[in-house]
């Protein structure tokens, strides 16, 4: 079951990124980035990393996609708009898929990693709290800079985006 639903994002991370890189309008190419980040996350969740998946839907998601709308809007997007999704005819990126797809089918079925195991040890949340005073005891002063440095980005970012009075 866990190996199904790991195929089935796995795949749906891989049409994200493609999409991604083949999308000509960047809010296509940010929405397909969400979708991918969503995916990994799903992914992470399948490992039992909640921890990581947490992390990943908050930082990736959450900040670093509106830093990337807050660009978008920067950009004349108006042009990109009327442009089609997907550049050119989509026989050849149909063909590419479905032999990525074909290719990721044998090395799973050829694989003997995807065998049933003995279930991993479940940790008890020890290294959540260790974590946690590590990154908010010793590492403080980096991390409040690191949110300084956002904080200024995303200042810039709606003077940069802001229209000039005329």
């Amino acid at each position: 079951m866990d190996q199904g639903f790991f195929l089935l994002f796995a795949a749906a991370s891989v049409v994200a990124a493609l999409t991604l890189v083949l999308a000509r309008n960047p809010v296509h190419s940010a929405l397909a980035l969400m979708a991918c980040f969503l995916q990994v996350s799903a992914i992470f969740v399948l490992l039992e990393a909640p921890l990581l998946a947490v992390i990943q839907i908050f930082v990736y998601v959450g900040a670093i996609m509106v830093l990337f709308l807050f660009v978008i809007m920067m950009i004349d997007v108006r042009e990109a708009v009327l442009q089609r999704f997907l550049p050119g005819s989509n026989l050849p990126v149909l063909v590419l898929l479905v032999l990525l797809g074909v290719e990721m089918l044998v090395l799973v079925l050829r694989s003997d990693r995807f065998s049933v195991a003995e279930p991993v040890a479940t940790s008890t949340g020890g290294e959540v709290r260790q974590l946690s005073t590590t990154l908010f005891a010793d590492y403080l002063l980096p991390f409040e800079v690191a949110s300084v440095i956002l904080l200024a980005a995303l200042i810039g970012a709606i003077v940069l985006a802001r229209k000039e009075p005329r």
